[in-house]
């Protein structure tokens, strides 16, 4: 736990020399990284230089992400405050726009342990994560309802965010990964991962 801890913090202090917006994705991805290496054995050193590396060494390619995501999202809230707005007339949109918002989160969700683990083409990362999310409906629901467990106990626990909300999340959401890229790889074991459409 006390590794948690302080890659939480590591998590927090680049994202705010990141200036907040550019250092969140790196600064996530960094600590996706690592958990990574913790769950599959695989030595990682001291910590500090070990989360140094990993976020230099993706800083743009993530910012790139970074702003697709932020820009999607962006455009979702915009949405939904028009549709509060408009309620009465375009209420048929609700519940599609509702659908592209959990499709977003759960594309978000999945994005980081596939960026940590394999090596495909821009948009290939958006699909894959959505597709492994759209198949995988007990580790989205897990994911899911961490992030509302999170949620909660941070309301009830403020004094956990600087030790436990990244870091915590981050491992159950690792772990989730592993688990249903296994169970992929289980079902097409003759494949490469990288070129699998794993709705096909």
């Amino acid at each position: 736990m006390l590794k948690a801890g302080y890659l939480n913090l590591l998590w927090i202090g680049f994202t705010l020399a990141g200036l907040g917006i550019f250092g969140l994705f790196p600064s996530t991805g960094a600590m996706f990284t690592i958990i990574h290496k913790w769950l599959q054995k695989e030595p990682v050193g001291k910590l500090f230089p070990a989360f140094w590396k990993a976020y230099k060494k993706e800083f743009i390619s993530l910012n790139k992400f970074g702003l697709f995501f932020i820009l999607i999202g962006y455009i979702l809230v915009y949405d939904f405050m028009f549709l509060h707005q408009n309620a009465g007339k375009l209420q048929w949109l609700i519940p599609v726009t509702g659908f592209i918002a959990i499709s977003y989160v759960m594309t978000l969700l999945y994005f980081f342990p596939v960026y940590t683990q394999y090596r495909m083409k821009f948009f290939q990362y958006i699909k894959q994560s959505f597709l492994i999310g759209a198949s995988s409906l007990l580790e989205t629901m897990i994911m899911f309802t961490s992030c509302m467990v999170l949620m909660i106990a941070v309301r009830f626990i403020p004094g956990i965010i600087p030790l436990f909300t990244g870091s915590v999340l981050a491992i159950v959401i690792t772990w989730c990964g592993n688990r249903a890229f296994r169970k992929i790889k289980l079902k097409n074991p003759k494949k490469d991962y990288v070129s699998l459409n794993i709705m096909q």
